[in-house]
């Protein structure tokens, strides 16, 4: 009977906090619940970042061209590091748009986003929100 005496006012806080907990339900952080768009967004995302780092590496590389001093060496990794900063862009944006290619094929039936058939209309979309 002592157990159930220290145990009852629990019980009883419990019982009562259930409405709270019910009425605490999280909302959706992210706005959407299309994994299409949640995708997007991420690629969006790695995108902009991929940017950032190709600029910061572009001044890099251009930071040591231009305090070689004259150094063929130093002057060679600047240009080099300022081609692999130009050929990782390019890397990037081929993958891209080949996804986006092959992804819009595989929904659509049609590499044109926007049913013409005038060649090169192929869009890069916002997201991949529009591809059922």
């Amino acid at each position: 009977m002592k157990h159930f005496q220290r145990l009852l006012p629990t019980l009883i806080v419990l019982l009562l906090s259930t409405p709270l907990t019910v009425s605490a339900a999280l909302t959706n952080p992210l706005g959407t619940t299309d994994v299409r768009v949640v995708i997007g967004n991420i690629i969006q995302a790695l995108l902009g970042i991929t940017g950032a780092l190709a600029l910061l590496m572009f001044v890099w590389g251009g930071f040591q061209w231009l305090i070689s001093g004259g150094s063929p060496e130093r002057v060679k990794k600047g240009k080099d590091t300022l081609i692999w900063a130009t050929l990782g862009i390019v890397i990037i944006i081929t993958a891209y748009t080949l996804v986006y290619a092959i992804v819009s094929g595989l929904s659509t039936g049609s590499l044109y986003d926007d049913g013409s058939t005038e060649a090169g209309a192929i869009h890069a979309p916002q997201t991949f929100e529009h591809i059922t």
